[in-house]
């Protein structure tokens, strides 16, 4: 999505009439999308007019395109400016990232400085970085910008940025990332203009906008899928803005720590769709690539099947897999500091107690602390849905202080972006508000999401079996329905109104890759730490709408469901598992949900609140 487009003339003219701020602020609103705060207008303000003094030169055309805040398909990510043209022979975009910093300083890890940014010094991803990752994300999502030959060309404008302090912004150890997108500062004004008038001098016969807004998408990465190249070496994800952080935090500790005996801890933060396990899987690609001992663990078997299934269709053998991708309860009696590396993924959902019975080892976050130099925690409290979840910050801290490890753990390393969902945060609020987990006051989302509320159970599979044509979309549900069918494969679980029937999935670990799976309805235990392009979410009995409110009623769950066991005495927890364990349902797809609630007040109570969100959204 493009919010403000036009040539360099209307451009230039917004600009010299003191419009242009108000004009894409304007635009934003008709659109449907909230800017994030009174500091994105005034960048607006300040940057945009030292871009129009840089378009000024005379050699590029007034007829070159000019686009403002391009949002990234299927992520939040939007793209500051972009100048669209030709160089005489072949079409360009250059992708332009605009910062108002005056300075910032280097870092020793990859990619990542420290600046000045939203009120406070910060660790964040280089500028050259972000553009280029930027450009790559395009790259990788719309067919045609390569079908059309058009070339992406990334840089920076730090317009602001003061000259003594160049050799922070432009250290040598940035070089490979200043190659791959220039960075122009304060007064390399006369250089940026060259490097435009370079790709984008005159206007192209294409209307190379309308490609990058409406060309075809290419069928969208799933984690599953690409972890093979991954584990090759190969950049299948670009680490993005707050990803790079996190994923630079981690290596350069394991890199320094190999020779000592300092243990670290990181926790990585971050909610459904942010990036946690494509983080997690890079890591442990490149540390093992490095010469290091890394293993990745978790819980949930789902993504650990999913993943190594992928890896086994590739050049590694079975038996270098099971070393790799490891139960968390894996490592009770472990030795200390075995590992230089263990990256614990979906650690919401570590328990105390490992072992079939429950009945071996203390606690999983000290065993996996102990059992490494650097144990690194990616989690999400919210997706917190068993009794027998420990997973916390609170309990990830303690443990590591008990155990002399040095815990890291900050702002920068909460990851906020959103690469589900369609890249709509406002859908992620939009779900939290709706589940009442926390009240949000702006849940508009992005209206390209593609979300449903069926009166028909039969007619959402229908629908959602027009959307499998990758083998990647999936019925899922709350765990309200007895498992018949798991001693007897020609029995049916679920059975809705107008002769619905459907079994529950036949396996936990090939639910997502089976094409058969798609007439089976899976559990959280069978999609949790994995994703789709599309969902259709059966809501049971376990969510009603009643007096004015979206209430939980564990009584409603399958007897054979264990998440909710021994909750008798603890409701508070029993309501947040329920509530927790539809918000990550209802998170799994990428392009569109597809929602049937067996209670009718939640249903018609849904409706309500998406026409409330469309209508907050056109305002």
């Amino acid at each position: 999505m493009i919010v403000y487009s036009g040539t360099k003339r209307t451009f230039q003219n917004d600009v010299v009439n003191g419009r242009i701020a108000r004009e894409i602020d304007s635009l934003f609103r008709q659109m449907g999308i909230g800017r994030e705060s009174i500091q994105e207008f005034n960048s607006w303000k300040n940057s945009l007019p030292q871009m129009a003094v840089i378009m000024s030169d005379e050699r590029i055309d007034k007829d070159v395109k000019i686009a403002i805040e391009y949002q990234i398909p299927l992520t939040s990510k939007r793209v500051d400016f972009m100048v669209g043209g030709n160089d005489g022979e072949r079409d360009n975009i250059v992708i332009i990232e605009l910062k108002q910093w005056e300075s910032c300083k280097a870092t020793s890890r990859e990619n990542v400085v420290i600046a000045f940014t939203g009120g406070a010094e910060r660790e964040v991803a280089h500028p050259s970085q972000q553009a280029y990752s930027y450009a790559k994300l395009i790259e990788n999502f719309n067919e045609d910008v390569r079908n059309e030959n058009i070339n992406l060309i990334p840089c920076a404008f730090l317009h602001n940025y003061d000259e003594k302090d160049r050799k922070q912004i432009c250290n040598p150890k940035y070089n490979e990332a200043i190659e791959d997108a220039p960075i122009f500062l304060r007064e390399d004004g006369t250089k940026l203009q060259d490097f435009l008038v370079q790709y984008v001098n005159k206007p192209s016969n294409k209307k190379l906008f309308e490609i990058i807004e409406y060309g075809k998408l290419k069928p969208s990465k799933s984690l599953q899928d690409s972890i093979g190249s991954i584990m090759n070496g190969n950049k299948e994800f670009e680490m993005i803005d707050e990803q790079q952080v996190a994923y630079a935090t981690v290596l350069k500790l394991v890199e320094n720590s190999i020779n000592n005996d300092e243990k670290h801890t990181i926790i990585v933060q971050g909610g459904a769709g942010t990036g946690k396990s494509v983080i997690a899987i890079n890591l442990l690609s490149k540390i093992i690539n490095n010469s290091y001992s890394a293993v990745y663990a978790t819980k949930t078997v789902a993504p650990r099947y999913a993943f190594s299934t992928s890896l086994i269709k590739g050049k590694h053998k079975l038996t270098y897999l099971k070393g790799l991708f490891k139960s968390s309860g894996s490592f009770v009696d472990v030795p200390n500091n075995t590992f230089d590396c263990i990256l614990c993924d979906e650690a919401h959902r570590l328990k105390e107690k490992s072992g079939m019975y429950s009945n071996l080892g203390e606690n999983q976050i000290k065993e996996i602390i102990n059992a490494s130099k650097i144990s690194v925690f990616f989690i999400d409290e919210d997706q917190i849905v068993t009794t027998k979840d420990i997973g916390s910050i609170k309990e990830i801290i303690k443990w590591a202080h008990q155990l002399g490890s040095i815990v890291h753990f900050n702002n920068s390393l909460i990851l906020k972006s959103q690469f589900r969902c369609n890249g709509s945060d406002g859908y992620i609020a939009f779900l939290d508000n709706l589940l009442e987990i926390r009240e949000t006051a702006n849940y508009t989302f992005d209206l390209d999401y593609d979300i449903r509320v069926f009166d028909d159970p039969n007619e959402m599979r229908e629908e959602l079996r027009k959307t499998n044509i990758n083998n990647k979309s999936r019925m899922i549900a709350g765990y309200c329905y007895p498992w018949n069918s798991e001693k007897d494969k020609t029995q049916y679980d679920i059975f809705l109104e107008n002769g619905f029937k459907a079994q529950w999935n036949f396996t936990t670990e090939k639910f997502a890759s089976d094409p058969d799976s798609f007439d089976q309805v899976g559990c959280i235990h069978s999609t949790q730490g994995l994703e789709f392009e599309y969902v259709g979410v059966i809501i049971g009995k376990d969510l009603r709408y009643e007096n004015g409110r979206v209430i939980t009623d564990r009584t409603q769950r399958a007897k054979s469901d264990a998440s909710v066991k021994g909750i008798k005495g603890n409701e508070a927890l029993g309501d947040k598992i329920i509530r927790n364990t539809y918000k990550t349902l209802l998170s799994r797809g990428q392009k569109g949900c597809f929602i049937y609630c067996e209670d009718k007040a939640l249903r018609d109570y849904l409706k309500t609140m998406l026409d409330k969100a469309k209508q907050k959204s056109y305002c």
